[in-house]
């Protein structure tokens, strides 16, 4: 069975030139950071009429990697929305929303820290 990430961002205007700049360079910051080169990251969808940004990611079945692989999307998630801030957000976990906090962006308790290192 696959877990993965769903994320997803709506506004009626597109992305300006500065924000489509942006996220090019978070996901190649994402592509080079990710912990398991040869596991998908962060994986972005071309633009479409419902979306200025939107991707998935699915994560690794192997226990060991599964969670340092989920913080690092949500890390990468975050620095998207950052990117974007005046969008309309989704980011879930199959069927479980993954929630935001302007401070630590998008995390769930305890998945951050120096034990998934």
């Amino acid at each position: 069975m696959s877990v993965s990430v769903y994320y997803s961002a709506s506004r009626a205007t597109a992305l300006t030139a500065a924000e489509t700049a942006a996220v090019g360079r978070v996901a190649a910051d994402s592509a080079t950071a990710f912990p398991f080169p040869d596991e998908e990251s962060l994986c972005l969808y071309e633009g479409d009429s419902e979306h200025v940004v939107h991707g998935s990611t699915k994560l690794p079945s192997d226990p060991e990697r599964m969670l340092p692989a989920l913080a690092a999307v949500l890390g990468s998630v975050t620095a998207l929305r950052r990117a974007v801030p005046d969008a309309d957000w989704h980011v879930h976990l199959d069927d479980l929303d993954v929630p935001w906090d302007e401070t630590e962006g998008y995390a769930f308790p305890g998945l951050s820290g120096g034990e998934l290192a």
